[in-house]
């Protein structure tokens, strides 16, 4: 057995191995960039090395800088995790000649297996049914044009290097055919260093189901069961469970396991196979008895832990095991799928802003949800926040910076339960307690998505997000957290205990009626609220009158303060809300820049307004009005930009791309607002920040004069305070 294991990857996968190696005895040597340092991994393994700056293709990517500090630290493998080197055949070639191990699979699986074309004609050959379309090396655009129709459409083009959905795209119309290539061939050679394309039909009413297999190099294969990943969104999933309720809800459930679990090895028996591996299948919900092999990945999965919580198998150990040449000792008797086990993946993401990547500090980290554990699991032998069946699989940590180097996976919940219904309710009740402020996440979307009529069915296929967005409704922030974010400093403002001025308190003590204290707050979308208080001078303090902006005024009363959380009677309703704060500087001094508020898995960020920002925000909310669209193109993130479609000086309408960036393996288009002349400040490959001016149009007066101001109310796109903060 090994010694050392170096991990050759960062996050909550790094976390994630370290933690066995460590339950194993086994030495681990984390890796890091400049982006990393102090990171989480960082902080867990036994000893770290820095391996470059924060791009990844010279640190992560760098494999003689991985080389080197494993000499460097006497490892004697490498563990790669998932994404970055852990499908990459001239890593594993490398360290072989460094007289390293690689716990992964050989050569020739990674060589097969890693060419999409080449593996679909592969398995092919023995015996395991595939999707109907063309898979050729070096096919051009004008090849997979003509063969389009005889794949028929709707198709999708997928890249040959390709994972986790990066650059596939659907295909309805011939005629979107070119335009659509040409996209997905900057994608993969940006992505993966090879624009191979090819073609499949796309699936109707499709589910993503694959198999867990494991396989040593003395040939023992076994499988593990299925994984249903249908919950998916642009290709990447989103919500993963074992077992697939398509194969559950069967009468010959079992048989068709048995059979798809049997492809699965046999797939893995082509190529010789050892370690972990998961064999991807499309099983069509209008005929759930066929399958058809979509890829085989060499590696660990993210969603690897729901089948780690069904069956009982630890598979990065055997992973270590086998690598060291150990014998598997589980036959495929031995598998027993227990219960059923459901993740939520994390990301740093806004759903309502079409999933938008985010960044920032995260200020407030509370992933098992003691915030909000109620008081009587408290005094309970098991806690909820301690449940042995909620597993949190994450990298977070206060003061974390998120940023648009890597993906924007932050971490991973997962639930286990006896039954399907169980699990959903108990990942429920997990993401309602999870708590991450200062950073813009997903986990709201997550809590609506399990909670939907057809998910809790099983009716599930991988375009049901796409069909479900526009009807989902999401919270934003109301009178009640307003009021928790402005009332935590209102408090905090009270003047000193015994014989003082009364000028110095803000009770409001003057004569005749107390003066409110007031506090404004800049919301996301760019309107602000102003939140007054008027201390009720016959109580104590923490017993005031509150009123937002012109609304209503409550009678509210401060039940409880700590750094980080509010507990509020309003009018008799009891809310317990999180907080946290966001300085720009340091020493922190003053009222922060951005204050967060969030509950049941919902977060907002707040600008705190002083006059001048005030007197901006007001500003803006009067060209709205009057219907005046924004002239400025921003960058909606920190990325790249990835292409220009316009030269500068060229005449523009309204919604015209302009150019596209690339963030956290994301691309977004920019549009101009209105039609006019263009400026560009940026060239294709340029950096860019959060919140920067890329483009500048000049309007064209004829459509001034055109536009009626009164029939146009439509909101300019403005900068969400929350989630992009300049320079960040």
């Amino acid at each position: 057995m090994f010694h050392t294991v170096l991990v050759a990857n960062r996050g909550e996968i790094a976390c994630r191995v370290i933690r066995t190696l460590h339950a194993m005895g086994i030495r681990s040597v984390a890796v890091y960039s400049d982006a990393d340092d102090g990171a989480r991994h960082v902080r867990e393994a036994d000893t770290a090395v820095r391996i470059g700056p924060a791009a990844a293709a010279e640190s992560y990517l760098k494999i003689e800088a991985i080389i080197r500090a494993c000499k460097d630290t006497g490892a004697q493998a490498v563990h790669p995790g998932y994404g970055f080197l852990s499908e990459n055949v001239e890593f594993a070639r490398a360290l072989a000649a460094a007289g390293i191990a690689f716990i992964g699979p050989g050569i020739e699986s990674l060589e097969v297996m890693g060419d999409k074309i080449r593996s679909k004609n592969h398995v092919a050959g023995y015996g395991v049914p595939v999707v109907p379309g063309i898979a050729e090396p070096g096919l051009t655009d004008e090849d997979l044009i003509s063969a389009a129709a005889a794949v028929g459409y709707p198709l999708l083009i997928k890249p040959s290097a390709g994972g986790g959905g990066k650059g596939m795209h659907v295909v309805e119309r011939p005629e979107d055919l070119p335009a659509t290539l040409a996209t997905a061939r900057r994608v993969a050679a940006s992505a993966f260093g090879d624009d191979t394309l090819f073609l499949e039909r796309l699936v109707m009413a499709p589910r993503h189901i694959e198999v867990q297999v494991l396989a040593d190099g003395h040939g023992n294969v076994i499988h593990l069961g299925e994984r249903e990943c249908s919950l998916q969104r642009r290709h990447q999933k989103v919500i993963e469970e074992a077992p697939s309720p398509l194969l559950e809800s069967m009468n010959d459930g079992g048989v068709t396991r048995a059979r798809i679990g049997e492809a699965a090895c046999q797939a893995a028996r082509s190529v010789h196979y050892s370690g972990a591996g998961t064999v991807e299948f499309l099983v069509s919900d209008n005929a759930p008895d066929e399958f058809f092999f979509m890829e085989m990945n060499t590696r660990l999965q993210v969603e690897h832990p729901v089948t780690e919580m069904v069956t009982g198998v630890d598979l990065v150990e055997w992973q270590v095991r086998i690598a060291a040449g150990e014998v598997l000792t589980v036959a495929q008797d031995d598998v027993v799928l227990e219960g059923h086990a459901v993740e939520g993946r994390v990301y740093a993401e806004v759903p309502e802003r079409n999933f938008l990547p985010s960044s920032g500090e995260v200020v407030l980290l509370d992933e098992r949800g003691i915030i909000f554990t109620a008081l009587a699991d408290l005094d309970s032998a098991s806690p909820a926040s301690a449940d042995p069946h909620i597993r949190i699989d994450s990298s977070l940590q206060t003061g974390l910076e998120i940023s648009s180097d890597y993906d924007p996976m932050l971490a991973k919940v997962i639930a286990w339960g006896p039954d399907r219904q169980s699990a959903l309710d108990k990942l429920d009740t997990a993401l309602g307690r999870y708590t991450v402020l200062g950073v813009g996440t997903n986990v709201e979307y997550l809590r609506l998505l399990i909670n939907d009529d057809d998910v809790r069915a099983g009716r599930l296929d991988t375009t049901l997000i796409d069909r479900k967005m526009p009807s989902l409704t999401f919270r934003s922030a109301g009178d009640a957290e307003l009021m928790a974010a402005a009332l935590q400093f209102w408090v905090m403002d009270e003047g000193p205990d015994g014989v003082a001025s009364p000028w110095d308190t803000v009770r409001g003590w003057r004569l005749g009626r107390p003066a409110p204290w007031r506090m404004s707050f800049g919301l996301p979308g760019g309107d602000l609220a102003t939140v007054a208080v008027t201390w009720q001078s016959n109580l104590d303090l923490g017993h005031a009158l509150v009123r937002v902006n012109d609304g209503p005024e409550y009678k509210v009363m401060v039940l409880g303060l700590a750094s980080s959380s509010i507990d509020l009677d309003v009018d008799g309703q009891e809310f317990t809300f999180a907080l946290g704060s966001f300085w720009e500087d340091y020493p922190r001094e003053g009222r922060p820049q951005n204050v967060y508020v969030g509950s049941g898995g919902w977060s907002c960020g707040l600008e705190v307004l002083n006059r001048e920002s005030r007197l901006a925000r007001v500003l803006a909310a009067i060209e709205r009005e009057v219907g005046a669209a924004d002239p400025e193109v921003r960058s909606p993130m920190p990325g790249t930009v990835v292409s220009v479609s316009v030269h500068d000086g060229d005449t523009v309408e309204a919604g015209e791309v302009l150019l596209s960036v690339e963030a956290m393996k994301m691309e977004h288009q920019l549009v101009a607002e209105v039609a006019g002349t263009v400026h560009i400040t940026v060239r294709t490959g340029d950096l860019v920040k959060a919140d920067q001016v890329l483009a500048t149009i000049h309007a064209d007066p004829a459509a001034d004069n055109a536009q009626d101001p009164a029939a146009d109310k439509s909101e300019p796109t403005i900068q969400d305070p929350t989630h992009e903060r300049k320079g960040a």
